[in-house]
């Protein structure tokens, strides 16, 4: 898995805010005579106490208050509230920084995000520290995609991914860590030992999208020795928990070991999948990749289909399978193409 300039942002889980909101959701559902409030009538509830701690002087309101906004996909209003606390508030500097990074519900100013990172990043505050290594990998990201920055950098931005990752810390940045795996994967600056060791680091630590290239990894004998036993554990793995570049890649793993009907009733599942960018925003995953397994998916699908194998040949259908599988990426396409006519599957 290379590294494609398609990278998400970090996403930090604010536990502690988030079990504030749920508690409060719960105890107004408890309150008498509030049983019967439909949930939009409960959400209401929940942001006029939200603005009532403000108004009462609760500085903790604000980003509260934001994230209830945020969560609920009002981006405009929950930029409102990050800004008007970014000044006391290294969360919501954090999330000001994400939104303004990704134009979320504003215009883009990414030279604006990347000086909020780097603030982040580069302090020592006790209220920041659970926030450092999350901007670290932004201030990587914006770096290896040249923007906010004077110029695009890839030694910069593997110097803040290395930070990020911190020797493999399941408490640093996990994503930084499965991204150095696919930055040490690309042709500029690859080195397939740190790329394996990284993946390695960050399956550990419960990346799927590393379980799923280390499957690729075992199953080719990139960076590793190759051992399909391997290949299938991780794959397998990733797949079960959504990864969908694993997916595609276990299709091809069975259809290689001629076991046609688990690669045609797991491709036919995959080819289904067609809203990559929800996909992503729930799995985390890369987007190009979530395409790349689909696409991998769909090709093999449409080899059962023309062939008969482990379904009913289906010759129109298999050209329905081709045609989304070039349309979900065509270099992936092209390529199984070729092997294809060279009698490799």
């Amino acid at each position: 898995m290379e590294l494609t300039k398609d990278l998400s942002s970090e996403n930090v889980w604010f536990s502690k805010e988030k079990n504030l909101l749920n508690d409060i959701a719960q105890e107004t559902k408890d309150t008498p005579g509030y049983s019967s409030l439909t949930e939009e009538q409960l959400m209401e509830k929940v942001e006029n106490i939200l603005l009532e701690k403000i108004q009462a002087g609760d500085k903790t309101a604000y980003f509260q208050l934001g994230l209830f906004y945020y969560e609920q996909n009002l981006p405009e209003k929950s930029l409102g509230y990050f800004e008007r606390s970014k000044d006391f508030d290294y969360q919501s500097l954090y999330m000001l920084a994400v939104m303004l990074y990704d134009g979320i519900g504003c215009k883009a100013n990414t030279k604006q995000a990347v000086d909020y990172l780097i603030k982040i990043a580069t302090s020592d505050a006790r209220q920041a520290r659970h926030l450092v290594h999350a901007a670290q990998y932004n201030l990587g990201r914006a770096y290896f995609e040249g923007y906010g920055v004077r110029r695009q950098s890839d030694e910069e931005a593997e110097r803040w991914w290395l930070l990020a990752a911190d020797d493999g810390n399941p408490k640093a940045s996990i994503k930084a860590q499965t991204t150095l795996g696919m930055f040490y994967s690309r042709e500029d600056t690859k080195d397939l030992k740190k790329a394996f060791f990284w993946h390695s680091e960050a399956c550990g630590n419960g990346s799927m999208e590393s379980q799923g290239a280390l499957g690729v990894m075992y199953e080719y004998g990139v960076g590793v020795k190759r051992d399909t036993d391997s290949a299938y554990i991780c794959l397998k793995g990733a797949a079960d928990e959504g990864n969908v570049y694993a997916m595609g890649a276990l299709v091809a793993h069975y259809y290689r070991r001629k076991l046609y009907t688990k690669a045609a009733d797991l491709a036919s599942r995959v080819a289904q999948l067609k809203d990559v960018e929800i996909i992503a925003k729930e799995t985390g995953c890369v987007a190009s990749y979530i395409k790349k397994g689909i696409s991998m998916a769909a090709f093999y699908h449409a080899r059962c289909l023309h062939e008969g194998l482990g379904v009913k040949k289906d010759p129109v259908e298999a050209k329905k399978c081709y045609s989304l599988s070039y349309h979900m990426d065509p270099n992936v396409c092209a390529h199984l193409q070729n092997i294809t006519q060279h009698g490799q599957i």
